[in-house]
């Protein structure tokens, strides 16, 4: 497991290119056979990658007998079909399809290509499976402004209910570039951003920092980046997308943010 350790947004004023990279963004997500999995300091979440036939296994970091004895895990497909089996209960997901386990469940496993994110869970709820018709669509954006998109609300106060895990898949229109803009912070929650669905050869230019003080990160297929509470998080692909987006934090109210003008932006 890697370790990523909280940061001031002082310090980011003078980080370059490769410390950027380094702290916030997460590359090698994905390894044939393996799960692969990063620790952030920012509100304790873990981010990670299943490739394969593998098993949720407990690093040393967390200091539990197992994973989830005091977690609970979102699981989305960002393969192909897939299979998630907990505690001998098998789950396939279709591509987009999002698998919540709770707190307590004692064995993972996955076959497929899977993106987790984790959080700490002070109660347990039980294990669910959702498909894009059962989730919450919202439609927002415009053709003029290249934002088309439709939000995919999986996990949250109104969905599937969890300890403190919020989680949705936002998929952009073909045409449409831009996500999160008017873009915002949100002092009381931590955001990942994973990026998929667009070709290997494309990229997305991530945008993070304090509003006044911004910095970007170019992030391939496959990667994802760590968004701490003070921090804008909005970007612009070189095609359509798709991304997952998580959060853990104080609450779980998904209107709960600090919208930023565009005109404020430096």
């Amino acid at each position: 497991m890697d370790s990523r350790h909280a940061t001031a947004p002082e310090q980011v004023a003078g980080m370059d290119t490769g410390q950027l990279r380094r702290r916030f963004l997460v590359e090698d997500l994905f390894a044939p056979g393996e799960v692969r999995l990063t620790y952030s300091h920012e509100d304790r979440m873990v981010l990670g990658g299943s490739t394969g036939v593998t098993e949720l296994p407990c690093p040393d970091e967390l200091r539990s007998d197992y994973f989830l004895e005091r977690r609970e895990l979102g699981v989305v497909n960002v393969g192909e079909t897939g299979t998630v089996t907990v505690d001998g209960v098998r789950h396939d997901l279709a591509a987009k399809e999002v698998l919540y386990i709770g707190r307590g469940a004692r064995q993972v496993s996955f076959d497929g290509r899977f993106y987790l994110v984790s959080t700490p869970a002070h109660a347990s709820y039980p294990t669910v499976k959702a498909t894009l018709d059962d989730a919450e669509p919202v439609r927002l954006g415009s053709r003029d402004s290249s934002n088309e998109r439709t939000i995919y609300k999986y996990i949250h106060a109104k969905g599937i209910r969890s300890a403190q895990l919020v989680l949705g898949v936002t998929v952009l229109e073909p045409g449409s570039m831009w996500n999160t803009m008017p873009c915002h912070t949100h002092e009381r929650r931590t955001e990942v951003y994973f990026y998929f669905d667009l070709p290997e050869s494309d990229r997305v230019v991530h945008l993070m920092g304090r509003p006044d003080q911004t910095r970007n990160l170019i992030v391939a297929p496959g990667q994802a980046v760590i968004s701490p509470r003070w921090s804008v998080h909005c970007g612009f692909g070189t095609r359509s997308y798709a991304f997952v987006w998580a959060m853990g934090g104080e609450n779980q109210a998904y209107e709960d943010v600090e919208p930023v003008p565009i005109g404020e932006l430096r």
